[in-house]
């Protein structure tokens, strides 16, 4: 079935244009190359950035602007297309690009971009407000802004364009509740909270923004959107991809924190959420946070009965053989690090009580994909038992890839006897707006420079999402539950599967 787009009433006015400059720490990192740039081209190239923009990178190079500028060239090259670099918005993309190279641990380093960015202001080349980006390792997060502050980087600015300067964090955010804390409370000693985005690029997608719009904007979706007839909600986000280049980083992690306490977390806030006053960013997040607050506690004892930790072993993905999780370049021979998580949450409210919401997370799974499933209970008598009988109905919001909607219902057969069958109605975003999606980082990105806040997680947020997770971090490291393995290529350790079949349910196959 399509779908055509029948207005654009109401659509937003286009956004102020903000000048400022973005200041990259660890510019010449894959994020950076990968997503940032690229993501800052296209914002150029779209004219929604002003015209005294300015992109700083900071890396421990020693490179001069030209230098940086080739580096751009091929990341826009290799990310977007050689088209990048041929088209006109290039040359002016690339006037805006300046580098500072030092070592992140070089105190003076730091007065020195200090100097370049008031230089190149005064010359009215570009804005004086700054923003901040630590595409860095957590490690390092410490060094950085102790050393922002000690060179007077951070001093607080109100001007017609909001409060600056700005700062974003990648995540981790993290490992534990501690440190989650410690991090917030280093960050409060050199910024308002009003200053602080905490990226978490899920938020930035299309078809997590929609979530919102598809609850609040329709009213027959929203009347139903509750324990009376939701039966439960899946959560899944699959990888085909093993930790590659990551190891070392993953081996810190794990499934649990790199997926479940942000992306996980953050898209059952935005589906188990009630109205908020306004769509803002205080009022959005209120509701997360009052969420994420509302899930039942697990004591380590219990943990073992609602949570399942695996580790992929060697198998085959499409066909291919791919080495077990222990066989990974940098990875312990004896290491205990989760790839895959499934587990069974509570929102105790009074829209979701008794509801369970499964998720679901892993690397090495048979396919790329991410949705959130809401399965709806069977209807009360079944007119046509015997008759084969469909699936109770279910709305999947398809996150990625293929972004969009589909409802599964039930229709009859053609022909002369009364057989039933499960048919659905697909939504995809291309097809219905005849136009390619942004990148979850361009819509991020343009929030932070005009100082929208709605699509970030606040400390409240992060704070009360290891508050769950903490009991199942305690109980993994005191072996209060096993860790399984699952082959790579499959969805996960038998177990996961009877954490769902001992609820007379399970897995939607995907």
């Amino acid at each position: 079935m399509s779908f055509v787009v029948t207005s654009r009433e109401g659509v937003s006015p286009g956004r102020p244009l903000v000048p400022c400059t973005f200041v990259i720490f660890g510019a010449a990192g894959d994020l950076s190359r990968r997503k940032l740039l690229p993501s800052l081209y296209r914002l150029w190239a779209q004219k929604l950035l002003h015209p005294q923009t300015a992109v700083v990178g900071v890396a421990r190079r020693e490179w001069n602007d030209d230098q940086f500028r080739e580096m751009v060239a091929e990341a826009l090259t290799e990310f977007i297309g050689p088209e990048a670099v041929q088209a006109p918005e290039w040359e002016g993309f690339s006037r805006r690009l300046f580098f500072a190279g030092f070592d992140l641990r070089d105190t003076e380093g730091y007065r020195r971009l200090r100097e370049r960015s008031r230089s190149l202001a005064d010359l009215e080349l570009v804005g004086k407000q700054l923003v901040f980006y630590l595409s860095i390792p957590p490690e390092v997060f410490t060094t950085v802004l102790e050393n922002l502050r000690a060179a007077e980087l951070t001093a607080y600015e109100r001007t017609d364009f909001g409060e600056w300067p700005r700062i974003v964090v990648e995540k981790p955010f993290g490992r534990d509740l501690d440190s989650s804390r410690a991090l917030n409370a280093l960050l409060l000693r050199s910024f308002r909270e009003s200053q602080i985005y905490r990226i978490d690029h899920y938020l930035g997608k299309e078809s997590v923004q929609n979530l919102l719009v598809f609850r609040f904007g329709n009213t027959i979706y929203e009347s139903i959107w509750n324990r009376r007839y939701v039966d439960h909600v899946q959560i899944t986000v699959a990888e085909e991809i093993g930790v590659g280049t990551r190891a070392a980083t993953y081996e810190q992690m794990g499934a649990l924190r790199d997926i479940v306490q942000n992306h996980l977390i953050q898209l059952l806030a935005t589906v188990a959420m009630e109205p908020p006053s306004a769509i803002d960013a205080k009022h959005v997040r209120q509701e997360k946070v009052k969420i994420i607050e509302s899930v039942r506690p697990l004591r380590e004892e219990e943990v073992a009965e609602y949570f399942v930790r695996a580790q992929y072993t060697a198998g085959t993905i499409q066909g291919e053989p791919v080495p077990g999780y222990r066989e990974e370049p940098g990875v312990a021979p004896n290491s205990v690090t989760e790839t895959f998580v499934a587990g069974k949450l509570y929102v105790d409210t009074w829209r979701w009580s008794g509801v369970p919401f499964y998720v679901r997370t892993g690397k090495r799974l048979p396919k790329r994909i991410t949705e959130v499933a809401i399965q709806f209970k069977e209807p009360p008598m079944l007119l046509f038992r015997g008759h084969n009988l469909p699936q109770p109905n279910v709305l999947v919001m398809r996150i990625q890839p293929n972004e969009g909607i589909s409802l599964s219902f039930a229709a009859k057969a053609p022909g002369v006897s009364m057989e039933l069958a499960s048919v659905e109605m697909n939504f995809l975003y291309e097809e219905a707006f005849h136009q390619d999606l942004p990148d979850a980082y361009e819509t991020l990105l343009l929030d932070v420079i005009v100082g929208d806040q709605m699509l970030f997680a606040h400390a409240e947020l992060h704070e009360a999402a290891w508050q769950v997770l903490m009991p199942i971090l305690n109980a993994w490291e005191e072996t209060l539950a096993p860790l399984y393995r699952y082959p790579a290529g499959t969805w996960g350790p038998e177990a996961a599967e009877k954490l769902l079949s001992q609820d007379g349910r399970r897995w939607r196959r995907l």
